[in-house]
């Protein structure tokens, strides 16, 4: 008996963990369209395969990224090329060592066929693993810089950067 108690107890602590969290995943693309789609390759390999949902501007928050990995790639690693990326719009050093730490602590390594979804908000971005939150990070600049790694003009991938910004037309 005991132990139920405290498994239904733990239940309903995680359910209130989670509670504003409740639905990002799930109605983000309720309240987003999808924008485009595309590739990432690196030396010719497939990388990743990225999809963009926005409001009526794909340049600004609300907007979520879902990138479905090909590749086993450790999370650190992830980490240091967002922070490589992110150095074409953010020159503080000091700022990027604790972006990257803190993504390192966030994102998972991953396998082909695994995913992981930001979501861009004004108030900074969250990561998600399916239902799962992997962390967020609440800074406005942080988001701005992180998001730009695809969408700023200056990103490393302009062909990525097109194909996501490409409207969906509806019914195609």
């Amino acid at each position: 008996m005991r132990d139920r108690i405290c498994v239904q107890r733990r239940a309903l602590l995680l359910a209130l963990a989670a509670w504003p969290l409740a639905g990002l995943a799930m109605d983000a693309p309720a309240r987003l369209r999808r924008w485009g789609s595309g590739e990432f390759r690196r030396f010719g390999f497939l990388v990743y395969e990225a999809t963009l949902w926005a409001g009526d501007d794909p340049l600004r928050p609300p907007l979520m990224l879902r990138l479905e990995y090909k590749r086993n790639i450790a999370g650190t690693a992830i980490a240091e090329a967002s922070v490589k990326e992110m150095r074409r719009t953010v020159a503080d050093e000091a700022r990027l060592a604790d972006w990257g730490e803190r993504m390192a602590r966030i994102f998972p390594n991953v396998k082909p066929g695994d995913h992981i979804v930001g979501h861009h908000r004004p108030e900074g971005a969250v990561f998600m693993q399916g239902e799962r939150l992997l962390g967020r990070i609440d800074e406005p600049d942080f988001a701005q810089a992180f998001f730009g790694i695809w969408l700023d003009p200056r990103t490393s991938a302009p062909e990525l950067r097109a194909a996501l910004l490409r409207p969906t037309v509806p019914g195609s």
